[in-house]
């Protein structure tokens, strides 16, 4: 999975730089939130995007270094943050419109050449993991598993005989002192 997104990630962070864009994927879903509703609270986007708040707080503060959004107090609640697009965030939107529509081509063209299109299945897997996370699946793995009986022993390492501070030094004092 991870080889996967790598190969997917890689590609799409490399269009970027051939646009000139200083720009990651990260960004993409705090991105797209930002677009449907400006200003935005973290929590709203973390809603929108379907990624957690941690996520979109990490996130954007990349963002905000990169010039791309800023941040100020929420008015009336001064625990939520409104974030918005700066002037080089809107700029860089219809650049950033043409890569995200190539993408979308590219990943049309690899689902048609899939048995099964990669967007439907991540689509699944993401609803049954929902519904099951993948911890309980490996906790509920883990207890149909036969209990080992003793420890495994550690093979190739050499137990030490003495303890390093009582050995004795290889090599000699030098004389006169």
């Amino acid at each position: 999975m991870r080889h996967l997104l790598e190969l997917l990630d890689g590609a799409v962070s490399d269009v970027y730089e051939k646009e000139g864009l200083a720009y990651r994927p990260r960004y993409t879903p705090v991105m797209r939130a930002l677009i449907a509703r400006e200003p935005s609270t973290v929590s709203h986007i973390a809603e929108a995007a379907g990624i957690t708040q941690p996520a979109v707080t990490q996130t954007v503060a990349l963002m905000v270094k990169e010039g791309l959004v800023s941040v100020r107090p929420e008015p009336g609640d001064k625990r939520q943050r409104r974030v918005q697009l700066t002037d080089a965030g809107r700029e860089m939107l219809p650049r950033l419109q043409a890569c995200w529509n190539a993408t979308a081509g590219a990943a049309a063209e690899l689902d048609a050449e899939l048995p099964t299109p990669l967007s439907l299945t991540l689509e699944k897997a993401i609803a049954a993991l929902e519904t099951r996370p993948f911890g309980v699946r490996i906790a509920e793995a883990r207890a149909r598993l036969p209990v080992p009986a003793a420890p495994m022993p550690t093979v190739g390492k050499k137990t030490p005989t003495k303890p390093e501070a009582t050995r004795r030094r290889s090599t000699p004092k030098p004389k006169g002192r």
